[in-house]
């Protein structure tokens, strides 16, 4: 027969395992999961194994009321760790470090029942963004003042960005808005995504991580007078989609005109072959951005 104080301290585990929250560090591609494989501690024997054990163990502990989070575990920077640590590489316990470090520093996303098939795009996305984000800020950082009127170049390009981001918010119609915008401030094209709705009083909705990272590219391609783009498609009941955009040129935002955006959307990108218009979709002249389009002339 058990104990009543058995059962009680049984029970008291339980909830107490509930209040925990985890980290689970998920290599999310067969490259990764090779590059740990080279690790005697590390022993899966293949990557759909490892994603069924980890499914497993996110199903479990939900099924016991915890909370758990994904970070991505990348191998190369885990090696780095353990180089400046003095961390044994071979070892679960440095893993399990390196996966605590991840949940304050590195991209995550809460397990809510979602299939890893599921998760893993939106977890890499999510590190891609945070990465173009880094190297951006970086490189706004490293231009300075500039030469003729001292101000901070990357700081004033910032403000002119969240400037230009407000004015097209502002303009544009209500409902859903994607934007998208692309420079090639740096040999490798940078790219920011965008989503925002409105709310029933025609406030702007948005993530507050996208918006940050959507500004730092447009203002990289400002300060650095690289050439890019800006589209803004929006989407309301009933009504087709707008579409309009700019090009960013020499450091200014200048409209494109309806054809040349329809020429864009209607151009295969890898193949440069026209594709079929989408129905239910205008092509439009975009609205006047106002000064914030004009930046002032700066120098490194």
């Amino acid at each position: 027969m058990r104990s009543c104080a058995g059962d009680t301290a049984r029970t008291d585990r339980q909830t107490a395992r509930r209040e925990v929250a985890g980290t689970i560090g998920l290599l999310t591609d067969e490259h990764d999961f090779h590059a740990m494989r080279h690790y005697r501690t590390f022993t899966f024997a293949d990557f759909a194994t490892y994603l069924t054990a980890v499914e497993d163990l996110l199903r479990n502990r939900a099924s016991q009321g915890a909370h758990t989070t994904l970070a991505l575990f990348d191998p190369a920077e885990y090696a780095d760790f353990c180089a400046d640590t003095g961390y044994d590489a071979d070892s679960p316990s440095s893993r399990t470090r390196f996966t605590a470090e991840l949940a304050t520093t590195g991209p995550t996303l809460p397990y809510d029942g979602q299939p890893l098939a599921d998760l893993i795009p939106a977890l890499v996305d999510k590190a891609v963004r945070k990465a173009t984000w880094e190297y951006a800020s970086t490189l706004l950082a490293r231009l300075g003042a500039c030469t003729c009127c001292g101000q901070d170049i990357g700081r004033t390009a910032f403000a002119q960005a969240s400037g230009v981001l407000a004015r097209i918010l502002d303009t544009a119609r209500p409902g859903h808005r994607h934007l998208v915008c692309s420079t090639s401030a740096v040999p490798e094209t940078l790219a920011a995504v965008l989503h925002a709705d409105t709310d029933p009083d025609g406030a702007s909705k948005l993530d507050e991580a996208e918006a940050l990272e959507f500004t730092t590219v447009l203002a990289l391609g400002l300060a650095t007078r690289s050439s890019g783009g800006l589209v803004i498609r929006t989407t309301a009941p009933n009504t087709p989609d707008q579409v309009y955009g700019w090009r960013l040129r020499a450091g200014s935002i200048d409209s494109l005109t309806a054809a040349e955006v329809f020429d864009a959307y209607c151009t295969d990108i890898d193949s440069g072959e026209p594709i079929s218009p989408e129905p239910g979709v205008d092509y439009c002249v975009p609205p006047d951005l106002g000064p914030d389009a004009t930046p002032p002339t700066h120098q490194h």
